[in-house]
């Protein structure tokens, strides 16, 4: 019976030879009590397993797979564990599916630092950096995975989110990109915002919809209208197959507006709009959404002089607007808001015709005259050359800024938004009475008013000047200065030209008035 018995054992160290630790056998339930179940693996003695290792009920007769433990331990009995069989099972499962770069799921059990521990049947490490969602809390959802890491002696796992959204998106994205077309509908779901647009899911690929393609009206921000998240339909606009870029519209799903446009909003009609943008050079008013137009800073008002549009209208106030111009296929409207209102200019005629004396106050002066403010908004111009019958040299001389002064309408123009007034016309023309006052070879006495390169004005009496010119200069002497008086002969008159001619040379003056020499003639003045 001994050598039998030694026979026995002899044979069952053979058959468990190679056979180690760790490794996992198959054996039989032959018994069964309140908390361990007795397991046959063919060896010289059974193994116990406890009942909670079992994540369903067994009975006698059930064929378990297990892990030896030890072959024999102090009591000389085998240690199975049904726990231990399961979790090598799993990663020998898992081991397979990181060298396939399969997808697997896992729920993430809890928030670590760097990242969080998904629960993949043995606990994984997931970084923060590998989670799709940026910034957002996934502790508790089940997400798809992969397996980027494995070190089996430390059991340690690393698996990413990202990663296996993009394996699922790759094998999509090429059937997608072929099923395509330009205008066609697709649905998908908002992924990100951005200050230029939303990028959508369509499903494996992601689209670009360009915040100028959200609304046919005005928006400041794409979260005006969308949410991470939305659920939406969206038009493809154009795509890119080698490079995977897609183009979507969101209100190409609608008629543009500008479509029927001209019909709608034709030259010359009212209408009510809300100023949604203000720049240096006008407002932008909104008519309905996707029609804007441009109310220029000239066209806002009759009689205020604007330095800003802000001077006269804020965003977001309604405001009643004429349509100027519109040109559909540009996707353009030009708006005035002072052509609601009748034109000043129109009734200028009746009340100011012309030789009528007018009053007002100078709101300007420049170097070619000086504008009178006849009303709010409507100034006629004193010309330089119509604000005395003398030679003046500057408006200022004559005018003040603010000055309050009567004149004569001499013309007016109100298709060029235009007045003429006169003040020398207030009074009679000195020339009328020159024929009968002055004559060639008269003596007269005059002060000088303005020095040329040609010779000296000479003011004989207000409005009336005669030219000295430097040939007729006495010679030799002091230079002559403005506000010099002279002692002079008049040389010439011509009635028709408005001009005399002067003399102060030294020698005979007999004969002057029929000189006729030509360096002596009068230039125009």
């Amino acid at each position: 019976m001994a050598e039998e018995r030694q026979d026995m054992e002899k044979m069952y160290e053979e058959t468990f030879g190679n056979v180690k630790p760790g490794a996992i056998v198959k054996g039989k339930v032959i018994q069964v009590d309140e908390g361990h179940a007795l397991i046959d693996i063919g060896y010289k003695s059974e193994g116990a397993v406890r009942l909670s290792e079992f994540s369903q009920p067994i009975a006698v007769g059930d064929e378990v797979s297990v892990a030896l433990v030890y072959l024999e331990n102090e009591d000389g009995t085998v240690v199975l564990s049904k726990e231990r069989a399961d979790e090598l099972e799993h990663w020998a499962n898992l081991l397979v599916k990181y060298n396939k770069g399969e997808i697997i799921e896992g729920r993430v059990v809890k928030r670590i630092k760097g990242g969080y521990i998904a629960d993949i049947g043995v606990d994984a490490f997931l970084p923060a950096s590998q989670v799709s969602f940026s910034g957002q809390n996934v502790s508790g959802q089940v997400l798809p995975l992969k397996i980027i890491k494995m070190t089996e002696a430390k059991k340690n796992i690393v698996v990413s989110h990202r990663a296996a959204i993009d394996v699922e998106r790759g094998k999509g994205r090429t059937e997608l990109i072929s099923e395509l077309e330009k205008g066609q509908t697709r649905k998908g779901k908002v992924k990100n915002i951005t200050d230029f647009g939303a990028f959508i899911d369509l499903g494996g690929i992601d689209g670009l919809l360009h915040i100028t393609d959200i609304s046919w009206g005005r928006i400041s921000h794409p979260s005006e209208v969308l949410a991470v998240g939305d659920e939406v339909e969206v038009v493809i606009l154009n795509f890119d197959a080698e490079r995977g870029r897609i183009s979507l519209g969101l209100k190409q799903k609608t008629a543009s507006p500008w479509l029927q446009a001209s019909e709608k909003y034709p030259i010359g009609s009212k209408h009510t709009g809300r100023v949604v943008n203000i720049t240096e050079y006008g407002a932008f008013v909104e008519l309905e959404k996707g029609i804007e137009g441009l109310v220029h800073i000239s066209e806002m008002s009759w009689t205020k002089r604007l330095s800003h549009p802000s001077e006269i209208v804020a965003i977001g106030d309604m405001v009643e607007v004429v349509i100027l111009t519109i040109d559909p296929e540009k996707e353009k409207t030009a708006l005035g808001m002072k052509q609601v209102e009748p034109s000043p200019w129109t009734v200028v005629k009746e009340k100011y015709p012309v030789d009528s004396r007018v009053n007002g106050k100078i709101r300007n002066i420049t170097e070619y005259g000086a504008f009178l403010e006849l009303e709010k908004g409507i100034d006629g111009l004193i010309h330089i050359s119509d604000m005395s019958w003398s030679s003046v040299k500057h408006p200022s001389e004559v005018l003040k800024k603010g000055d309050r002064v009567e004149a004569i309408v001499l013309e007016i123009d109100p298709d060029n938004k235009r007045i003429s007034l006169g003040l020398k016309q207030l009074k009679e023309d000195p020339w009328k009475e020159i024929a009968e006052k002055y004559h060639a070879g008269d003596a007269v006495r005059g002060k000088v008013t303005k020095i040329v390169s040609f010779g000296a004005f000479v003011e004989l009496e207000e409005g009336i000047e005669g030219l000295l010119h430097t040939s007729r200069m006495e010679k030799g002497k002091t230079p002559i200065s403005e506000g010099d008086v002279l002692d002079v002969q008049i040389v010439n008159v011509d009635h028709e030209q408005r001009k005399i001619g002067l003399d102060m040379s030294s020698g005979s003056r007999s004969g002057l008035a029929e000189e006729a020499e030509p360096d002596n003639e009068i230039p125009d003045n």
